[in-house]
C-alpha cells in the first residue's frame, strides 16, 4: 500500500509539472550542444548529450514545482487552473517540495558531471528559472521574466560542451527565449479579466487583449530574425534555412487563429503550433548538422 501511494505521489507530481511538456525545450538545447559538438569534432560526445538531457529535464522540473508552489493561491482563484493538484489537494505541498528539491539536487549534480564552470553557474540558471513565478507580484512584463529563463536552456548547453558563450548560442537563446515569451503573451489573454480581479500582474490584464496579441506578433518577428542570426553565425546550410522559414509560416497561422475576441483556439496554438515549431525545426536543423558532417 505504501509503496503504491508513493507512485501515486509521484505520478501527481508528473503531472504537477507537466514533464510531458520538456518536449518544447529539449529540442533547442540538443540543437545548441549538436551545433557546438559539430563547430568543434563534428562529432557527438554522448555522454555530455546525456548529462545535458538530465540537466535540462531537472532544471525545468524544478522551475515548474516552484511555479505550482508559489502560485497556488493565485491558481485556487483562477476556475481555469483551480483543479491544479496542489490546489485540490490531489498533491499536498510537502510533496511539491520534497519533489523540487529531488529536482534541484539532480540538476546540480548533472551541472557538476558536466564542469565545474556549469556548477558555478547553476545557481544563476535557478534564479532565473524560479525568478518568473514572483514576476506577476511585481511587474506587468513577467514574461520578459520567462523569456530571460528560457534564455537559458540552449546558452547553457552550449556552454556545457565549449566552456564558452560565442554569439551564435547568444543569438539561439534569444529566439527561444522570445518564442516562448511571446507566446505566453498570448496564453496569458486567457486570463485577463481574472488577473485584473486577483491582483496578478501582466500584458493584457494591464494592457489589454489586443495590446498582448500585437506585442506578441512583434516578438516572434524578433525571434524568426535571431533564428536566421543563429543559422549565419553558427555557418548552418540550405535545411536550416528552410526549418526557419516553415517556423514563420507556423507563427504566423498562430497568430491567424487567435483573435482578441476569439481565444477559444489558443489551446490548439499551444499544443500543435509549438510542438511543430521545437520538433519539426530540430529535425531540419539535425538533418542539416549530418549533411555537414556531423557523426554519431
Amino acid at each position: 500500500m505504501t509503496a503504491l501511494a508513493e507512485r501515486g505521489r509521484v505520478r501527481k507530481f508528473l503531472s504537477l509539472v507537466m514533464i510531458e511538456h520538456s518536449v518544447f525545450a529539449l529540442p533547442f538545447a540538443y540543437l545548441a550542444a549538436l551545433t557546438a559538438m559539430w563547430t568543434q569534432t563534428r562529432s557527438v560526445h554522448w555522454v555530455q548529450l546525456a548529462l545535458i538531457t538530465v540537466a535540462m529535464v531537472s532544471a525545468r522540473t524544478v522551475a515548474m514545482s516552484a511555479n505550482r508552489i508559489l502560485d497556488r493561491d493565485f491558481d485556487a482563484l483562477n476556475p481555469r487552473t483551480a483543479r491544479r493538484e496542489l490546489v485540490t489537494g490531489e498533491l499536498s505541498v510537502r510533496s511539491a517540495w520534497v519533489g523540487t528539491l529531488i529536482a534541484l539536487a539532480v540538476f546540480l549534480a548533472a551541472a557538476a558531471a558536466l564542469s565545474w564552470l556549469c556548477l558555478l553557474l547553476a545557481p544563476v540558471a535557478v534564479f532565473a528559472l524560479v525568478l518568473y513565478s514572483y514576476g506577476k507580484r511585481f511587474t506587468d512584463y513577467p514574461q520578459v521574466l520567462l523569456a530571460l529563463a528560457q534564455f537559458v536552456a540552449p546558452v547553457g548547453a552550449w556552454l556545457a560542451v565549449t566552456d564558452g558563450v560565442p554569439g551564435a548560442a547568444v543569438a539561439l537563446g534569444i529566439a527561444v527565449g522570445t518564442w516562448i515569451g511571446g507566446f505566453d503573451l498570448i496564453y496569458s489573454c486567457q486570463d485577463a479579466e481574472v488577473d485584473r480581479r486577483i491582483g496578478s500582474r501582466s500584458v493584457p490584464a494591464r494592457f489589454g487583449i489586443a495590446t498582448a496579441l500585437r506585442a506578441s506578433s512583434a516578438v516572434h518577428v524578433v525571434t524568426v530574425a535571431a533564428f536566421a542570426w543563429f543559422g549565419a553565425a553558427a555557418g548552418l546550410g540550405w535545411l536550416w534555412w528552410a526549418g526557419v522559414l516553415l517556423t514563420g509560416a507556423v507563427l504566423v497561422y498562430e497568430h491567424l487563429i487567435v483573435r482578441a475576441h476569439d481565444l477559444s483556439r489558443v489551446n490548439r496554438a499551444f499544443f500543435t503550433a509549438n510542438g511543430v515549431i521545437g520538433i519539426g525545426l530540430f529535425a531540419f536543423a539535425l538533418a542539416d548538422l549530418l549533411r555537414l558532417g556531423l557523426r554519431a
